[in-house]
């Protein structure tokens, strides 16, 4: 085998090798996308839940105006 040679199948080893890991990577950052959007989702509801009336708040106010004028049993 010449040094050429040589040289050209360690370029394809490495190339091989990089198409591997880009792969692992666009796999990686695909679920880490989904989990951004699920959490996206789940804090728009969240905050709209916490902005709906609550039943029992003075004045129809909203369930977050509530919790922040409730205050906490230890005072």
């Amino acid at each position: 085998m010449t040094d050429t040679d040589h040289r050209l199948t360690e370029l394809e080893i490495r190339l091989a090798l990089q198409d591997e890991l880009i792969d692992s990577l666009n796999l990686a950052l695909n679920r880490q996308q989904q989990q951004l959007d699920l959490q996206q989702q789940q804090l728009r509801q969240l905050y709209a839940m916490l902005q709906q009336p609550a039943g029992d708040a003075p004045e129809g106010g909203s369930l977050l105006a509530q919790l922040q004028q409730d205050i906490p049993p230890h005072y």
